[in-house]
């Protein structure tokens, strides 16, 4: 790529490792999806394979524009053998990303289990793009190439809020997970020791009700007790004014 700047050079190495890494995730995105069937995680998963291949498609395109070329990964050295070694790591990488459908699939003890297991590792695919997007916006910003951070900031805005999603799903993925897996009356233990606990709460609280109810009935009756004799005097003390 001879006359292009330094910077340039830079950026378009780091689109190619982001580029790489779309292009990576599709094939086990499309793995995911077709063997997930919870609704909503489906959809989701299908609108991201469609982010995931607009981002491949814009990053191939900013590459262009600096004079650069798309690939899965970027060799240093004359160009020759520099092509040579690209064309070479992409056939690899593209082989091992179709290899990882029929891993995945066969992944995990259960249909649950296995979708656990796929959004672990999409939440660590979203970690890695975040990175690599936030190193790119922030290479952008210091050599001035305001489009290439626009870019960045937009994909890894969207890489974020799948992060979250996944966040999210997998604490339901889990709780699935031991409804399938692990018999209900180990799951109720823990609800039992806890339901146990507060009827022996409130018992000591309707205890200790009772005691000052009690306590205030008797210091009442002593009161009345000791209101009587005055009474009692006082009409005493009529009968001899009489």
């Amino acid at each position: 790529m001879p006359d292009i700047k330094a910077k340039d050079l830079k950026l378009i190495q780091y689109l190619n490792e982001a580029y790489g890494k779309e292009k990576q995730l599709e094939t086990a995105l499309e793995a995911h999806i077709a063997m997930t069937t919870r609704a909503p995680y489906r959809r989701r998963l299908e609108q991201h394979l469609r982010e995931t291949k607009a981002h491949a498609r814009d990053v191939e395109r900013r590459i262009k524009q600096l004079g650069g070329k798309a690939s899965d990964v970027t060799v240093p050295g004359p160009d020759a053998v520099t092509e040579g070694i690209n064309r070479a790591v992409t056939i690899a990488r593209k082989s091992v990303a179709a290899l990882q459908g029929p891993v995945h699939v066969l992944r995990g003890t259960g249909e649950q289990e296995r979708l656990l297991k796929n959004a672990k590792s999409e939440l660590q695919d979203e970690a890695e793009e975040i990175a690599t997007y936030t190193a790119i916006e922030h290479l952008a910003q210091i050599v001035s190439d305001r489009e290439t951070a626009q870019l960045a900031r937009r994909i890894r805005r969207e890489e974020e809020r799948m992060r979250d999603f996944l966040t999210r799903q997998i604490p339901q993925l889990t709780k699935a997970v031991a409804t399938e897996e692990i018999p209900a009356a180990e799951r109720r233990n823990g609800r039992r020791r806890r339901t146990t606990r507060r009827a022996s709460t409130t018992r000591r609280r309707t205890s200790a009700s009772r005691s000052r109810s009690t306590s205030r009935a008797r210091s009442g009756s002593r009161s009345r007790g000791r209101a009587r004799p005055a009474s009692s005097r006082a009409r005493s003390g009529a009968r001899s004014r009489s």
